[in-house]
């Protein structure tokens, strides 16, 4: 019995060992050597997306956004439509990551899937969007959890004023707090992605269950389904909806749902550090926007039949309607247990998208995109520590409008959403462009490959468009939406830096090698192991 088990643990390990040595050998037919520590399983790469994505971030987040801004219509129908295209996003993805599984993700895909003579353009482009998206998410996350501590800390304390500056105070010790454990790398990371998938699924379970039972009374589905409400306008002048179209207000109140299924490109970023990434990465996208399709639509519909006075809520004394949702049915104590643990969600979310972060400048440092002087990883904990506190600190840069702005938290996720959407599409869109160049991974979506691609990139073209409007009117230096300023800064930046630079110097990621010579290398790879 005794020498079966040690055979088995035995070929268990010749077993991993093989795999580990096929992914070394895979990314080095990608043009890169193996930095990076490779342990992650596919569910560390799915809990990465998972915990990223959030679902009780963003609905927490921009619970109040999406009251005023279309109301419970759009929230519940917005979460269905959404969460359709962006599966298709998700799908398109899976594919391409399947095929070239590297920390540079969307950048990467954009150049090996191009023209070899178009390649650095496109990963120049993409590359400098995804870094956009990126810090946009991080900055959304962590600052938005800022507003929820000084939020929830009025509840107990109506001596404590939440200004701007505390928020801001607070913001930067939750970006630092992030940082650290970054820096210890993903052997530490492990443990807050397991507990990540824990907090996630079975608190957000018990958060809903007893919101659902506690409630006295509850809202009837044509609440739920077709209540909509328009307070778009600052002060007393037309809303949106009475100067354009209810419609209007009903595409720019989707901002809630999408950017809640947002940032699941981390399992891409991820994988040089997960193993069997040519499958385990596309797994970790498409379950972890499938998850949270289902947490988060449980999550909404859970928050909205529970609402007890729908007009009492919108002229809370608090500025978080979810919290305020909470203190109506337990009490105030009650309430401050049950955000302890969205907070602690939040929190877990917020230091995951700094990894997702820092692994993504790490790769375009390592192809030029940025200076060299990121490309580097710690050999004691095999963690690219540079990039992660370049990450925290642009991230801090992104919230410091909020000093002066009050929708500057709409137009950080608007950013993160907008940003990354435009990265994720364009390898996308490149693929369909150059098929022949792409070289399909053992994900493969078949006949179904192209419809998906066109569908991805269509609704990446409307949403783009769409979250660059004003969400508040009269527009002023107070509401204006500063996304479509940002975005084009950056595209424009990088568009001038490309003409101007770039194109002199950025060859972009390094094109993969021969792929006969690979192929005998994993196949004397497995035999000598076999043999071993």
């Amino acid at each position: 019995m005794i020498d079966r088990v040690c055979r088995m643990v035995k070929d268990k390990n010749v077993e991993a060992q093989i795999t580990e040595d096929a992914d070394v050998a895979a990314l080095e037919q990608l043009g890169y050597e193996q930095e990076l520590k490779r342990e992650w399983t596919v569910l560390h790469n799915f809990g990465a997306s998972f915990s990223i994505i959030s679902i009780i971030t963003g609905i927490t987040t921009l619970f109040s956004y999406g009251l005023t801004t279309g109301g419970p219509a759009v929230m519940s129908i917005g979460w269905l439509v959404v969460n359709f295209f962006t599966m298709m996003v998700g799908l398109a993805m899976a594919e391409i990551v399947s095929s070239v599984p590297t920390s540079g993700g969307p950048y990467y895909w954009a150049a090996i899937l191009s023209k070899p003579n178009w390649a650095p353009f496109a990963s120049w482009l993409t590359g400098w969007y995804n870094l956009l998206g990126q810090v946009g998410v991080t900055t959304g996350v962590s600052f938005g959890l800022a507003q929820l501590i000084t939020t929830t800390a009025t509840v107990k304390s109506e001596s404590f004023e939440p200004t701007a500056a505390k928020t801001v105070g607070i913001y930067a010790a939750i970006l630092v707090s992030h940082g650290l454990i970054n820096t210890f790398g993903v052997g530490t990371l492990k443990y807050f992605n397991n507990s990540s998938i824990i907090l996630h699924s079975l608190g957000v379970c018990t958060i809903c269950i007893s919101v659902l039972a506690k409630a006295p009374t509850h809202q009837s589905a044509k609440f739920v389904f077709a209540k909509f409400n328009d307070m778009t306008s600052v002060d007393d002048s037309p809303t949106w909806g009475e100067r354009t179209s209810p419609a209007y207000v009903a595409i720019i109140g989707l901002l809630m749902s999408q950017y809640t299924i947002t940032g699941f490109d981390a399992s891409a970023h991820m994988s040089e550090e997960t193993t069997n990434a040519a499958w385990s990465a596309p797994i970790g996208v498409i379950t972890s926007i499938g998850c949270s399709f289902v947490f988060g639509f449980f999550v909404i519909l859970s928050l909205l039949f529970s609402i007890q006075d729908f007009d009492a809520l919108i002229n809370s004394k608090y500025d978080q309607p979810v919290l305020t949702i909470l203190i109506d049915l337990f009490g105030e104590n009650g309430a401050l247990v049950l955000m302890t643990l969205i907070l602690v969600c939040v929190w877990h979310c917020g230091l995951f998208c700094l990894t997702s972060n820092s692994r993504m400048m790490f790769a375009f440092a390592r192809d030029g995109g940025i200076p060299q002087f990121f490309n580097n990883v710690d050999k004691r904990f095999q963690s690219p520590i540079r990039t992660v506190w370049l990450a925290a600190f642009l991230s801090f840069c992104l919230a410091l409008p909020s000093l002066g702005s009050e929708v500057a938290f709409s137009a950080a996720t608007s950013i993160a959403t907008v940003g990354l959407y435009i990265s994720y599409a364009l390898p996308v869109l490149v693929g369909l462009l150059f098929p022949k160049y792409f070289r399909k991974g053992p994900f493969d979506l078949g006949k179904f490959s192209k419809p998906v691609a066109i569908l991805c990139c269509l609704w990446v073209l409307f949403i783009t468009i769409v979250f660059c409007l004003p969400s508040q009117t009269p527009v002023n230096s107070q509401t204006l939406n500063y996304t479509a300023v940002a975005v084009a800064i950056v595209g424009g930046g990088a568009l001038f830096a490309w003409f101007v630079s770039a194109r002199k110097w950025f060859t972009g990621p390094v094109r993969p090698l021969d792929e006969q010579a690979v192929d005998e290398k994993l196949n004397g790879l497995t035999v000598n192991e076999v043999a071993n």
